[in-house]
């Protein structure tokens, strides 16, 4: 079975074989070439010189694979090998160690062991647990750590804890803490880690593998465990291959050893060496290849491991390997004098000084302390078990060392809030990590001061969106506030507003956004148009003064009209010497002529004197000015849609006409501002408030969303650039009123901060700059949906239709007027009816029927008189006219009245010109006096 088993092996994994007489056998197991580059390296430079070389059999494994080991390892028995190199992983590690003792086959080991004992054929390289665990208790004690929380990774390596377990008991009087926390299986620390911070603790020591200490120390960034106040031991001897980039400008104290100096001429001879193996394995592959300063332990150990067993196997001059296999019973006769030869043996290696001790354990070596700088790695001291810790730091030169009050190359904790736009979680389709998760402008403003004072950060949220305010019951502080004062915090940014009562207890840098308290409520609603917006252009006291003016100039010209004797004029051109003048500028005429001119449509009256007509100039020129503004302000009024304004200002909030309601948010600055404020409006708001819990809000959201509802009529207080981000995103409401008070936000951090003055520094440059500015824009104006609503109250500058309801109002008075003409036409047509059947002495019935049958008839445009007055009538008419009636009849398209009239009379009509140019004068003065009613005196 095992030969089957052992031919399933080799079908599997192939065989590679070093030339040479004396061969090594070596099982890796880590997936990759450097373990095998580095035992070739070792086996050339252990065979250089030599008459009889060193070759070197390898079978590589799958990880934890125990049945694929053994079988590997029974392959290489058949070679008859001198000794056996690996594996690495600890179960098929065991496994194999086991079959070894039983074969007295010598093994070397490079990886962590603690199961051994001194009479197994193996040899560890790999520094004994107690011995190790000792490294760190002395640079605890040289630490004066009295407290300190012990993270380690598997149980596998709480042994490597011992002599710091039991710091406790060594330690007279005393009182040393210690708090053990195991990570979870994963790559997520953060629970445990903020477990850690949240007991207070300031000191950790790291035990984990190389894979996990990065993304340890990242997360522990992350969740604000790496600052000024914290210490790490890092126990991991390859903690030197570590990126220390992101965390060499933090402020903690990074300590960790080393068992070799990657600056050694040695060390860069293996390095350059095993990168050419390294290539030739993996066919030109250069990417596998590692970088000067990223030799790791366990290659140094296989290249130690090579040297000294080949140097003992030189010694002892042994010319065959063992020939045993797994399937007898009998072990290698030289094998166990190999192991006792190699434990007596002292050499020189990469890793320092190889010797053990009585017990075959590697106890005594000496390791490099190092310490993380500004500039990279930097050796403090050395250890060894006889001296113990000794201390070797140089003195840095003043010019390379960072002032107690410089920002540059540190690590904060900046607390935040879920805020828009100051914080908020980013849109991304893909999982983000750490400050990637957020963007605002306060996180983009963060980012600028970090470029210019050269600092790292991570954000840490305010899960409960309490920015902080001071409770005199408790006389304590809470939410960001707390925080800040009791160092969980460095930095504290969002829209927190710098007051007197938080500048006691923290400091604040200068400004970055001025603001006030305000109004937000809903946009004022577009009232229906006015019917008569016409007469919207002029107030009421205006068309008063109009119409006195056009009563009065009226009036006026009448009167010039009497008094002008221009204005007096022949009505007969034909006759030289009349005997009547007629003046034009009767009363009816007087305002006919005014009102024409308001119009803007004139008339047939034309002034002739002097006087009339200044005074009509005068008139025009005053319906000049007032038609043409009336027009202007006309089209203004049409065209702009009037508002209703509930309310306009903070007083009118406080009257509260229309029964509306107003908070703000609890405990925030606003609220406090109304508390804390002397003046009696504000103060009869306060307790309106303060009376009406209801109506505070936990957010400046719930504050919108109320204010929008159709269901309640509220207003909500708080700070104008928060109002101006809802406003430019939610176009149903508005900002109302002037602003209440003046303040600032800025970043709060601890008081008497050193850090107040170059942030201050850099925030004044960022005003002088104008990015404040463009950054506002940004978050305000264009991202997350802002701009939508800039021009909701525009229309885009195009001219507006006008609707029925806008010029109604016109076409009622057009109707009225029309049906007023209609009123007076049939009054003064029943007047003057009633005016011929009362002197004509007939019915008034059947003239009013006859009247009505003709102007229904539509039958032309002349009128026949139906009624004559009877000769004789007292008439002063001459004969000659009286003979000439019945010509006169046919001609006038109007009834005649022979009656005399008085002069006074005759001197108010109309004078009528008829056009018969075949009639005599006499007969043309007779119809004029027959169609016009006057008599010649």
């Amino acid at each position: 079975m095992s030969h089957i088993i052992i031919l399933f092996s080799l079908t599997l994994h192939c065989l590679n074989y070093v030339d040479g007489d004396k061969n090594i056998g070596a099982i890796f197991d880590d997936g990759t070439f450097l373990l095998e580059s580095a035992f070739k390296v070792a086996l050339a430079a252990a065979s250089e010189g030599q008459d009889d070389p060193f070759g070197g059999t390898v079978v590589k494994t799958s990880p934890g694979d125990i049945l694929e080991t053994e079988s590997a390892f029974c392959s290489l028995l058949e070679n008859n090998i001198f000794g056996v190199l690996g594996p690495t992983v600890q179960g098929p590690l065991q496994h194999v160690q086991s079959i070894t003792d039983s074969l007295e086959m010598p093994q070397m080991i490079i990886k962590p062991e603690v199961s051994q004992n001194r009479n197994w054929s193996t040899v560890n390289l790999y520094p004994h647990h107690i011995a190790y665990s000792q490294i760190f208790a002395d640079i605890i004690q040289m630490k004066s750590w009295t407290e300190f929380t012990i993270i380690y990774e598997g149980a596998e390596l709480l042994p490597f804890l011992d002599n710091i377990i039991t710091m406790q008991n060594t330690n007279s009087g005393e009182k040393i803490l210690m708090n053990l926390v195991q990570l979870p299986d994963g790559d997520d620390f953060r629970f445990q880690l903020k477990t850690v911070k949240s007991s207070g603790s300031l000191n950790y020591l790291i035990n984990c593998s190389l894979k996990t200490l990065p993304l340890l120390l990242e997360q522990a960034q992350q969740v604000g465990i790496m600052s000024d106040d914290h210490s790490y031991l890092i126990m991991n001897p390859d903690f030197q291959t570590v990126d220390i980039s992101p965390h060499k400008h933090g402020g903690s104290n990074i300590t960790g050893i080393r068992l070799f100096d990657p600056s050694l001429e040695s060390i860069q001879t293996f390095i350059t060496s095993l990168n050419e193996k390294v290539v030739e394995l993996s066919e030109g592959q250069i990417e596998n290849a590692i970088a000067d300063d990223a030799l790791t332990l366990d290659l140094a150990l296989v290249y130690d491991a090579v040297i000294l067993y080949t140097s003992a196997v030189n010694a002892m001059e042994l010319e065959e390997g063992a020939n045993v296999t797994c399937e007898d019973n009998e072990s290698w006769e030289f094998g166990s004098s190999v192991i006792n030869y190699i434990r007596t043996m002292e050499i020189d290696g990469l890793t320092g000084i190889i010797k053990f001790d009585e017990d075959g354990l590697r106890s005594d070596f000496e390791v490099d302390i190092l310490e993380v700088m500004a500039h990279g790695f930097e050796k403090v001291g050395t250890w060894s078990l006889e001296d113990g810790y000794t201390e070797t730091r140089t003195v840095i030169p003043p010019t390379e060392q960072e002032g107690s009050d410089s920002m540059k190359g540190k690590h904060f904790l900046i607390l935040t809030a879920l805020s828009a736009p100051y914080g908020m979680l980013r849109e991304s389709a893909k999982k983000l990590e750490g400050n990637a998760r957020y963007e605002g402008f306060g996180i983009e403003l963060i980012e600028e001061l970090a470029k210019m004072n050269e600092f790292n950060y991570t954000f840490d949220i305010q899960a409960d969106g309490v920015y902080g305010s001071y409770n005199p019951k408790t006389k304590k502080w809470n939410g960001m506030m707390e925080k800040i004062m009791d160092g969980r915090a460095d930095f504290a940014i969002t829209d927190l507003t710098i007051t007197s009562a938080r500048q006691k207890a923290v400091d604040f840098t200068s400004p970055f956004m001025n603001l006030g308290i305000t109004i937000l409520y809903k946009k004022p609603t577009k009232e229906p148009p006015n019917l008569f917006s016409f007469i919207s252009p002029f107030s009421s006291g205006v068309w008063s003064w109009l119409a006195g003016a056009f009563v009065g100039v009226s009036v006026l010209l009448f009167v010039l009209g009497r008094l002008a004797p221009e204005e007096w004029q022949n009505p007969y051109p034909c006759i030289e010497e009349p005997e009547t003048l007629d003046n034009q500028f009767t009363l009816a005429n007087s305002f006919w002529f005014t009102l024409g001119s308001v119009l803007t449509q004139g008339s047939e009256i034309a002034p002739i004197a002097v006087s009339t007509r200044m005074a009509g100039s005068m008139w025009w020129f005053f319906t000049l000015i007032m038609v043409s503004s009336y027009t202007a302000n006309l089209a203004a009024f049409l065209t702009v849609e009037s508002k209703f304004y509930a309310i306009t200002s903070v007083q009118d909030l406080a009257n509260n006409p229309y029964g509306i309601t107003y908070g703000a948010k609890k405990g925030g600055a606003t609220f406090s501002f109304f508390k804390e404020s002397d003046n009696l409006l504000y103060q009869k708001m306060y307790h309106y408030m303060d009376d009406h819990p209801e109506y505070q809000t936990a957010t400046n959201d719930e504050g919108l969303e109320r204010v929008k509802s159709e269901t309640e009529k509220y207003a909500f207080l708080m700070e104008s650039t928060s109002i101006e981000y809802m406003v430019e995103r939610n176009c149903d409401v508005a900002r109302v009123g002037g602003l209440l008070d003046s303040k600032g936000y800025g970043i709060a951090m601890k008081k008497n901060s050193p850090y107040r003055q170059p942030m201050s520094e850099s925030i004044l440059q960022l005003q002088e700059e104008g990015k404040l500015i463009r950054m506002k824009d940004k978050w305000w104006k264009e991202k997350r949906g802002g701009g939508v609503c800039q021009d909701d109250d525009v229309g885009g500058g195009d001219a507006q239709p006008l609707v029925l309801a806008n010029v109604g109002g016109v076409f009622i008075v057009l109707a009225a007027g029309c049906g007023l003409a209609v009123l007076c036409a049939f009054l003064e047509m029943l007047f003057d009816v009633w005016m011929i059947s009362h002197r004509m002495k007939i019915s008034f019935k059947d003239e009013i029927i006859a009247e009505l049958k003709f102007i229904l008839s539509f039958s032309g445009d002349t009128k026949p008189v139906r009624h004559r007055e009877p000769s004789g009538s007292g008439s002063r008419s001459s004969k000659k006219d009286k003979e000439d009636s019945g010509e006169a009849e046919s001609i006038g398209d109007n009834r005649l009245d022979p009656a005399p009239t008085p002069r006074s009379e005759r001197s108010s009509h109309s004078h009528h010109t008829l056009h018969s140019r075949r009639q005599s004068n006499a007969v043309q003065m007779a119809r004029m006096r027959k169609y016009s009613g006057r008599s010649i005196l």
